[in-house]
């Protein structure tokens, strides 16, 4: 697996920050204040800001998060530089040997960050979270496994009952990207939208982990930070979800997201890989998550973290059975190269 040269992988890591550093801005203009709110015993950054209706306050993130506590007391040293991020952008697509989403994934992408989804602590999902990772991790990877007719966000529900703010309407967010977005009433719950699609049934799906009982999976919960969506429960996600990175999205000026930690994503793939359908399309998805999973694992391995690959798996494994058995599904349909890049992880 070729790595990416030391001045783009460092270009990178510039963008990422400047990334964070604009959009920092563009969150919370100079006219509000920040203040420390104590919330079940930990405190959390609030922005608050003058409105005709008296001050009002937006999540901001707990003060645990460093970058956020660094970027709350630099607040007024923030420039806006789009366009030579831009150009950072370009020149890592064009000479680095980094990949970008697909254009309409990636305005779909922007649209919501720009409304506030990760900074209420999303996460980005799927394939389009999976174009992130060469520039995380400093690999190439193959486009061929980066396309999708979709794009998934994840949220926890205790942290979108918690954080007290919430996107605009997500209906609105999404027809200004392409006005024939609709939404789709859940089958379980015609009430309830956790999904939208457009003229050409590109998919918008929002997720939620589902900790307890399995008559819950497959049914929406309502989120109060989703801007009126609810969020379908699926089994195995808290754990992909659980601390997810920091990083951006190669579009436009850069797109800063939160992304699965590499290693869970590549093990989560695993399971979801045991649970497709049978049918074509799912045989075809399931052949797209071993592919990604094993990319994965050699990546790790080339870039010496199959340390944090062997950490995920056994977290994984002694979860109990169910996971086991996903993961040993996997495996059997994985490429050699794949599976031995994880049996060197695991010693």
């Amino acid at each position: 697996m070729k790595q990416i040269d030391l001045v783009y992988r460092t270009a990178f890591a510039e963008l990422v920050q400047r990334s964070f550093d604009a959009q920092f801005e563009a969150d919370f203009p100079l006219d509000g204040r920040f203040v420390s709110v104590p919330v079940k015993g930990r405190n959390y950054w609030y922005f608050e800001y003058p409105t005709e209706d008296g001050d009002r306050r937006r999540y901001v993130g707990p003060e645990t998060d460093e970058e956020i506590t660094t970027r709350v007391n630099k607040h007024k040293e923030v420039k806006d530089d789009i366009r030579e991020r831009r150009k950072l952008v370009g020149m890592l697509l064009r000479s680095g040997g980094m990949a970008s989403p697909d254009r309409f994934a990636g305005e779909v992408t922007k649209a919501l960050a720009d409304a506030g989804l990760f900074r209420l602590r999303a996460v980005l999902i799927g394939s389009v979270a999976f174009s992130c990772y060469p520039g995380l991790l400093g690999v190439r990877l193959p486009n061929s496994v980066m396309q999708t007719g979709d794009a998934d966000f994840a949220q926890d529900f205790a942290i979108s009952a918690e954080v007290e703010d919430s996107l605009p309407p997500v209906l609105e967010v999404l027809q200004s990207v392409d006005p024939t977005f609709r939404t789709v009433p859940h089958q379980a719950d015609k009430a309830k939208v956790s999904a939208f699609t457009n003229s050409v049934n590109y998919r918008v799906e929002f997720l939620t982990s589902n900790r307890g009982s399995d008559d819950y999976t497959g049914k929406p919960s309502p989120m109060p930070a989703l801007g009126g969506a609810s969020a379908e429960n699926l089994r195995f996600l808290d754990y992909l979800i659980y601390e997810p990175v920091r990083t951006v999205l190669l579009h436009r000026e850069g797109v800063t997201v939160n992304v699965p930690a590499p290693e869970r994503y590549a093990i989560h793939k695993l399971i979801v890989a045991s649970r497709r359908r049978t049918d074509g399309l799912g045989r075809a998805k399931r052949d797209k998550d071993i592919q990604q999973a094993s990319l994965l694992f050699e990546a790790l391995v080339d870039t010496r973290q199959g340390y944090a690959l062997s950490d995920a798996y056994h977290e994984a494994w002694n979860l109990g059975t169910a996971w086991q058995e996903g993961i040993q599904f996997g495996l059997q349909l994985m490429a050699k190269a794949g599976k031995e890049a994880l049996a060197d992880a695991l010693g």
